[in-house]
């Protein structure tokens, strides 16, 4: 009975988490930086975009944007509202500039251009207010994120133009929740908020997409550990503040539920725990959002949330490159053309597993597959001499190219790294001399030469070579 008792509450558990992901789940998620008339704000697109990873990755339908214009945010927002009609859970998020004129706070878009009140009345601004209602009204949860509250950028302009007193103030107004409702500031109400690093996320946002979507952690916890982690980062400088009126318990990832069912003991009550994998599955959705991307911003916002996770020395390695300007370096070393890594074919053993003589000598290269090493490695622009023997050059060259890598660099090969190189796509340039060439050659200083396949010096047999290198070129390809 105890078993059976113990099957029951799990099945419960599963069935129960299922069908709260099965739920009608819809975001608009903006963030608006690239402003035409006032100081741009570099981080809110890098908040957006991590904040709706975040989202689609616990099976919301996100409504995304970033540095829109009036007429574009009109756009998304009626989008988003006609999606959010008889939604289960709605989610609002902004970053970006906000205002607050005479207690009601509004949203900028990115040409906004006001010089009075009037113009905010007018629609130069979104109001925040009339724009939950309109949109969000029919959805049986709503919970909206704020990270807005910077200072007023057109404040001097409202104020001078202004034929009557209005109270144009720091940050957001206060605003009140309705039923069902949860509103959260990145911090209190006439107070402003850190933007944070340039190309990383602001603190309130990186404190979100850390903690909303913690398996089984129910949003108002949630939202606990959201204002102690900003206000830890900031030094007590930054408190999120919030109003809430939901009228249930809301979880965004019931992956893992806490409630208690009975131990084949039937002493100690124990947790029990949905499917494994489900955490899986969210950082896996998260690294095939941002792992082709070009954005340093983007794979930081991959390491922030998972520190530890299973593709972090991936995100790291491809940070790496972006940052040391590895592809763009590489396509001016060899004519113009761009070398990029396949990173996608890289197994994540690759960045972990050491390599040593015995590790090479298992992959068992002969003389023309060592030279292909040695071209592949010269076409990347790590420029060693392809003789088909792996000496203190070469071992040297191996290993700067897997410390740019992220590879464990001994200078040695093993059957992932090995398979890794062959992987990248390489120029056919030949920057370096072919020692094999050598008695061929012509006397007088060695050339190099540009272009095709071509790569030693002018020698009387360039025949040879070309059949050489296009040889050793098919036989890496059959290898493959």
């Amino acid at each position: 009975m105890r078993y059976l008792t113990l099957i029951a509450s799990v099945l419960c558990i599963l069935f129960s988490a299922e069908a709260a992901l099965a739920d009608k789940r819809v975001a608009f998620v903006v963030g608006n930086g690239a402003y035409k008339n006032v100081a741009q704000l570099p981080n809110p697109p890098v908040d957006a975009k991590a904040m709706a990873a975040v989202l689609r990755n616990v099976g919301f339908e996100v409504v995304e944007g970033s540095n829109l214009t009036r007429d574009k945010m009109t756009e998304k927002l009626l989008d988003f509202g006609k999606r959010a009609q008889g939604a289960d859970v709605a989610v609002f998020y902004y970053a970006g500039h906000g205002i607050a004129i005479s207690g009601t706070n509004y949203l900028l878009p990115v040409d906004a251009d006001i010089k009075s009140e009037m113009d905010v009345k007018l629609g130069a601004a979104i109001n925040i207010d009339l724009t939950l209602d309109q949109t969000m009204g029919d959805a049986k949860v709503k919970l909206v994120f704020l990270d807005a509250c910077r200072d007023n950028p057109f404040a001097a302009k409202i104020k001078a133009t202004a034929t009557r007193s209005v109270a144009v103030g720091q940050g957001l107004a206060e605003m009140k929740s309705g039923e069902g409702t949860l509103i959260a500031f990145a911090t209190g109400p006439g107070q402003t908020a850190l933007d944070g690093q340039e190309g990383q996320n602001s603190p309130f946002t990186r404190a979100l997409i850390a903690h909303i979507t913690e398996p089984g952690v129910e949003i108002q916890q949630a939202m606990t550990e959201v204002r102690a982690q900003v206000n830890d980062e900031t030094n007590k400088g930054q408190l999120p503040w919030g109003h809430t009126n939901l009228t249930g318990a809301v979880f965004l990832n019931p992956a893992v539920v806490h409630t208690a069912s009975v131990t084949p003991a039937g002493n100690t009550p124990a947790p029990a725990a949905a499917p494994s994998g489900v955490g899986n599955d969210v950082e896996m959705e998260f690294w095939r959002s941002v792992k082709d991307s070009n954005k340093p911003e983007e794979l930081n916002a991959y390491i922030t949330n998972y520190p530890n996770g299973q593709f972090r020395s991936l995100a790291m390695s491809r940070l790496a490159s972006l940052q040391s300007g590895g592809p763009k370096d590489s396509a001016k070393e060899n004519g113009g053309k761009d070398m990029t890594r396949n990173l996608s074919a890289v197994d994540p053993a690759t960045f972990t597993d050491e390599a040593t003589q015995l590790t090479e000598d298992q992959i068992g290269l002969d003389k023309g597959q060592r030279r292909d090493v040695q071209r592949r490695l010269n076409g990347l622009g790590f420029d060693t001499k392809v003789t088909g023997t792996f000496n203190d050059d070469t071992r040297n060259v191996l290993r700067r190219w897997q410390a740019a890598r992220g590879y464990p660099s001994s200078g040695y090969l093993n059957k992932l790294q090995h398979k890794a190189l062959i992987a990248e796509i390489v120029s056919t340039t030949q920057t370096s001399s072919d020692e094999s060439d050598k008695p061929r050659r012509s006397s007088g200083p060695p050339r190099h030469q540009g272009g095709g396949g071509g790569g030693g010096g002018g020698g009387p047999n360039p025949g040879a070579f070309m059949g050489g290198m296009i040889g050793g070129m098919m036989g890496g390809m059959m290898r493959r």
